[in-house]
């Protein structure tokens, strides 16, 4: 439970003990008062009905406040449920999806390992839906990820998935740019397929 879902049930219980006040007989406050100071002067009866109005006003608004805390809280904290749609979401989007590569990266390069990690947390907060956080997702890659295969252990709340991501080399869809003049290009952009598979747990 988050800190503004604790003080939210907070405030409930506090509106509670109001409203709990508000139902107490005015007899029964006399006598406790009778009993503590018997020399008081005696209450009238509007003293009490106007003190059972403050306390439903203040609990009725505490109450107000408290569901608008719950949606706020539902606003910007990921749950289980949530993360779980989210994600497969995003795997489903990424999975046998293509794009291209530097056209001057060796073929052990390893760049496209971090940017694909903002790819992934772009996707989960996409697929969340509109009551999910527009924040809060990391993609966190493996120590021991290869030019061709990388592993994020991707969480958000407090679920946590382990999305592997294998990248192939598509020369079906290479993109050669024309050259100056409008002739034969010298400069191929290499195209990539990704395989993009989840389990439940970090990697």
């Amino acid at each position: 439970m988050d800190a503004l879902t604790e003080l939210n049930v907070i405030g409930l219980i506090l509106s509670a003990v109001l409203l709990a006040m508000a139902c107490v007989k005015a007899d029964r406050v006399r006598a406790w008062r009778a009993g503590i100071n018997p020399s008081a002067e005696e209450l009238p009866d509007a003293a009490f009905v106007a003190a059972r109005v403050v306390f439903v006003a203040l609990a009725g608004v505490g109450i107000y406040l408290c569901v608008q805390g719950f949606q706020v809280s539902d606003d910007t904290t990921w749950d289980d449920a949530e993360f779980t749609t989210a994600v497969q979401g995003a795997t489903d989007a990424l999975d046998g999806s293509s794009g291209f590569g530097d056209i001057y990266a060796e073929d052990d390069d390893t760049g496209w390992i971090d940017e694909y990690a903002t790819k992934i947390e772009q996707k989960v907060v996409q697929y969340g839906g509109g009551d999910a956080p527009q924040y809060g997702v990391t993609a966190r890659p493996a120590d021991s990820n290869t030019p061709s295969e990388a592993r994020y252990t991707v969480t958000g709340g407090g679920s946590a998935f382990c999305m592997q991501v294998t990248r192939t080399r598509s020369k079906d869809g290479d993109y050669e740019p024309p050259g100056i003049g409008g002739g034969e290009g010298t400069v191929t952009v290499p195209a990539y397929d990704f395989a993009v598979t989840t389990r439940e747990g970090g990697c």
